[in-house]
């Protein structure tokens, strides 16, 4: 070992200082730093330095582990994930803490492999710089042109990407549509129209193949998007509010924010502390779907849930977002997708049965169902949801099932006979 490179016992003072500094419990500790200390040493035995660890050297460990238990207990554990997962915390921690990031991020490994991870990084950039689409859209649209390139096989090097044919469309999406629904066969083909349009656009591809594309038969507004109704969102709060711990004041801020505003679960992840102006009692949201801007009234019920977790529910930490996981490492919810759990733990919490899966945004719909029945306009709904165009707006208004049925057309006698 390199005199310039910490010790085996130094890594371990460190992880030691960073569980504490995170607030994790000390059942927590006690199952992290064994399976650390035991990994330095294997890494020791095996002489590789913590440095230079590979994700080979973490598998090696796990099933040199895995074999001593079935030795010691006789065969292999009720649960071989859970046992895997019991041993990887504590082990990926700890490179965190020698090498910065774990996994590390693989090299590319072929040539080919490097052009396609340059191509689409540059079709991400595009995307961002010129169309300006949103973060997630973007991620979509590079994890799909990067499936298409790698379906090509040798035919996807740089040299060869110019032969691209119809053909070669076809085999792609005929792979991957028998595993998707209509509407994300439909999305699929507009990804791949946009990828090819930039490509063509870079002369990358002789031909624009986008024209050569076309989707499922779509009709507007012919889905039914789900919605809570207003008994299911009285009875969800309740059960919520009576759950006094620190992961159910939270739970219950975040559930009122989503009723109340319908906001977008992503806008609530995001919510930071200098969005929310106490003193004029005002909500600052970025739409995370369209970058505009919206600044709601901070409704008294609305404030007083954010103060209670704040004072009784919130760790104790100097991050500047509002909401935090309710477990240690106490760091903000990853993203919007971290609350369809939420919404579905607390549903059954509540002993509310639906007949489809409710996620966060169906708080959405709801509340757009509930400002049309209060004979709200369609430009103001959406800019409370923040959208572009009242086309996006429009479709809750199927949902609207009363008021459609009170503007319905009378059926003359001689069709009804």
């Amino acid at each position: 070992m390199s005199a310039q490179q910490p010790s085996n016992e130094t890594y371990l003072k460190q992880l030691a200082q960073h569980l504490k500094n995170s607030s994790y419990s000390t059942s927590a500790t006690t199952k992290r730093m064994p399976v650390a200390r035991q990994f330095l040493f294997y890494l020791r035995e095996t002489a590789i330095a913590p440095e230079a660890a590979t994700v080979a050297h973490e598998e090696g460990f796990l099933d040199y582990k895995l074999k001593r238990y079935c030795e010691r207990h006789g065969g292999l554990p009720d649960d071989v994930s859970a046992w895997r997962w019991g041993h990887t915390h504590g082990i990926h921690m700890v490179l965190r803490l020698v090498q910065g990031q774990w996994p590390p991020v693989s090299e590319p490994a072929t040539r080919q492999e490097a052009f396609h991870r340059e191509l689409c990084d540059a079709y991400a950039k595009w995307l961002t710089e010129v169309r300006g689409l949103a973060p997630t859209t973007i991620s979509n649209r590079r994890a799909e042109a990067k499936r298409f390139l790698e379906s090509l096989g040798k035919r996807g090097h740089s040299s060869s990407l110019s032969g691209t044919t119809v053909a070669d469309l076809d085999h792609y999406i005929n792979c991957r549509a028998p595993q998707l629904r209509r509407v994300t066969r439909q999305r699929l083909v507009v990804c791949l129209r946009g990828f090819l349009r930039y490509l063509y656009g870079q002369t990358i591809i002789k031909r624009d193949l986008a024209c050569t594309l076309v989707g499922s038969r779509r009709y507007a507004f012919e889905g039914i998007p789900p919605v809570l109704r207003a008994e299911h969102i009285d009875a969800l709060l309740r059960a919520t509010r009576k759950d006094r711990t620190p992961k159910g004041l939270r739970d219950y801020a975040i559930l009122l924010l989503l009723s109340t505003y319908g906001l977008r679960a992503g806008e609530v992840t995001a919510l930071q502390f200098n969005d929310i102006d106490w003193r004029k009692d005002q909500l600052h949201i970025r739409h995370s779907k369209t970058g505009s801007e919206s600044f709601l009234p901070l409704l008294a019920p609305v404030g007083e849930a954010i103060v209670r977790y704040l004072q009784m529910g919130r760790p104790a930490t100097d991050v500047g977002v509002v909401f935090l996981r309710s477990r240690a490492p106490f760091q903000p919810l990853q993203s919007g997708s971290s609350l369809y759990h939420l919404v579905e733990h607390r549903l059954q919490r509540a002993g509310i049965v639906l007949e489809r899966k409710h996620g966060p945004h169906a708080f959405r719909h709801a509340r757009a169902v509930s400002l049309l029945a209060a004979g709200v306009q369609m430009k103001s709904i959406g800019d409370v949801l923040g959208h572009r165009s009242t086309a996006a707006t429009a479709v809750y208004l199927k949902l609207a099932t009363s008021e459609l049925r009170a503007v319905g057309l009378e059926i003359p006698v001689e069709v009804s006979q």
